[in-house]
């Protein structure tokens, strides 16, 4: 059975998951020649899933040094 570190822990992971792919998605739409509207939308969104993965990523040391 798996402790509930591991859980949290695998709940995080799969946040930096789906937060990786918006990333990529946000990479695709910039190539898609967008108005410059959507280029600083972009561009915040982008800084915005940046600082989340930050966090997420410190969270998931916390958790792993938890369970050392």
């Amino acid at each position: 059975m798996e402790s509930l570190n591991d859980l949290i822990i695998e709940e995080l992971l799969e946040q930096r998951d789906l937060n990786l792919n918006v990333l990529k998605h946000l990479d695709f739409e910039l190539v898609t020649d967008p108005t410059e509207k959507e280029v600083c939308d972009i561009k915040i969104l982008q800084n915005d899933t940046i600082e989340e993965l930050k966090k997420i990523e410190q969270e998931i040391a916390f958790w792993i040094s938890e369970k050392s």
